[in-house]
């Protein structure tokens, strides 16, 4: 497995344990990651989303994806970038989440 395979493993390892304090699943499986990058130098770009644009705990999940992704010692630098396009729904949940969240 090369270097940047396994970065990228424990950067998703690592987003898996960052949740919405008001939903049992952690965003990845929620479908808010849209876009994981890492650059030649291990910087790393994260372009995500909320379930709503008005989340009250959008602050609390941002700089928690990025102290979490930054507390691996092969990143230099994390870079979140918030989009509301596309617009994030349901369909976007893995099917572990649909599971825990009763939709299957």
């Amino acid at each position: 497995m090369s270097d940047l395979m396994k970065l990228e493993e424990d950067i998703v390892r690592m987003l898996k344990t960052v949740y919405d304090p008001e939903i049992p699943v952690d965003i990845y499986n929620l479908g808010l990651i849209y876009n994981v990058d890492v650059d030649d130098a291990n910087n790393v770009t994260i372009t995500m989303t909320l379930t709503a644009p008005n989340c009250p705990a959008a602050d609390f999940i941002l700089e928690d994806v990025r102290f979490k992704v930054s507390s691996i010692k092969e990143v230099n630098n994390v870079i979140v970038n918030l989009t509301f396009e596309p617009e994030w729904n349901k369909d976007m949940l893995s099917e572990e989440a649909k599971l825990e969240l009763g939709f299957l």
